[in-house]
């Protein structure tokens, strides 16, 4: 398996379903916070995803927002949602997710990590060996440039994948 590569796509969080997580024999979920829960800096959460959030609870899923941002972004805003957090988790580096796995009280290998880019969300979890599930940026961002430029990269990467699919697919032996 390519680092760059994720367990699973879906569109948005409130795609991720409970039979998606538990086929991948998981019981921890962490959860990237801009443009995966929430566009940007924003401080709130639209009632779908607090919705999805509750919802995996109750499926029995514990939770956590593992986040590259600052402690004054991040506490507040996991504060605010009822789940324990691991700022500045310099993902795609493990140590992040090693901290939040070790917050839940799980073994790695039932977390999947769950975030919109490929460099630091699917990079990160694949360098810690647990399942990730990319999903499509909420918002474009068009301010910072280095996400901008990354923004590229991934989509030559999905469409290389997605060609090498296709390929497969109509392969006949």
């Amino acid at each position: 398996m390519s680092l760059f590569y994720p367990t699973l796509y879906r569109r948005r969080i409130t795609d991720v379903t409970a039979e998606d997580l538990r086929r991948m024999g998981v019981r921890g979920v962490l959860l990237d916070v801009d443009n995966t829960l929430t566009v940007h800096d924003a401080p709130d959460l639209t009632d779908q995803v607090k919705a999805w959030l509750t919802a995996m609870k109750e499926e029995g899923f514990s939770l956590i927002v593992v986040s590259n941002n600052k402690p004054e972004r991040v506490a507040p805003f996991a504060e605010k949602i009822g789940l324990p957090f691991a700022a500045l988790a310099h993902k795609p580096l493990p140590s992040g997710y090693k901290k939040a796995a070790a917050t839940l009280g799980l073994p790695k290998k039932e977390c999947v990590a769950i975030g919109d880019q490929i460099f630091t969300d699917v990079m990160g979890a694949n360098l810690t060996g647990i399942p990730s599930v990319l999903l499509e940026p909420i918002q474009p961002e068009v301010e910072q440039k280095f996400i901008v430029f990354k923004r590229k990269l991934e989509r030559v990467l999905l469409k290389n994948k997605l060609q090498r699919r296709r390929k497969e697919s109509h392969y006949v032996q």
